[in-house]
């Protein structure tokens, strides 16, 4: 790669995004949101107008998913989760690409810990993100996490926004 090459590839922008929850429900319903691809759908598009698909599910210690997300007319990002850890009713770590149009968009380590807490379960997770594309995914991804993690406290009957 030249001096010029070097100049023409945008920066990496990373990020550490931590969210904390409670849930209304006890860490078995909440561990099994995660491992249903069907739940994970349903609560996991951050807004009415968007949609997640999934393509390819297989959530075990070495699977992969595969699946299609974006506005629901237009599910055009395309993503790939690796599962890394999974500790039943405890943790899950996994990685994810993000791509559009064959460019990759971002790459992201994520840690979802489980603990029986005050009423139901305290959820913890913390995404380690490299954006390719800038800081808007950075936010985006910011953005679309929180929103998708309130839905799932709607999901048990809870208040989203903690």
């Amino acid at each position: 790669m030249s001096v010029a090459d070097h100049d023409s590839v945008p920066a990496v922008e990373f990020a550490t995004l931590v969210f904390e929850h409670e849930l209304p429900a006890d860490v078995g319903a909440v561990f099994a949101a995660f491992a249903d691809a069907r739940l994970r759908a349903a609560w996991g598009a951050p807004s009415e107008t968007a949609i997640v698909i999934y393509d390819a599910e297989d959530f075990r210690e070495g699977g992969i998913d595969r699946f299609r997300c974006g506005p629901k007319q237009d599910p055009h990002i395309h993503g790939t989760t690796h599962y890394l850890e999974i500790v039943g009713n405890r943790r899950i770590v996994s990685s994810e690409t993000l791509a559009a149009g064959g460019r990759r968009l971002c790459a992201s380590l994520t840690t979802v810990e489980l603990a029986p807490g005050g009423q139901g379960t305290r959820l913890r997770s913390t995404t380690q993100l490299a954006s390719f594309v800038g800081a808007a995914m950075v936010d985006g991804h910011r953005q679309g996490h929180a929103a998708s993690l309130d839905k799932l406290v709607r999901h048990f009957g809870g208040r989203g926004g903690a």
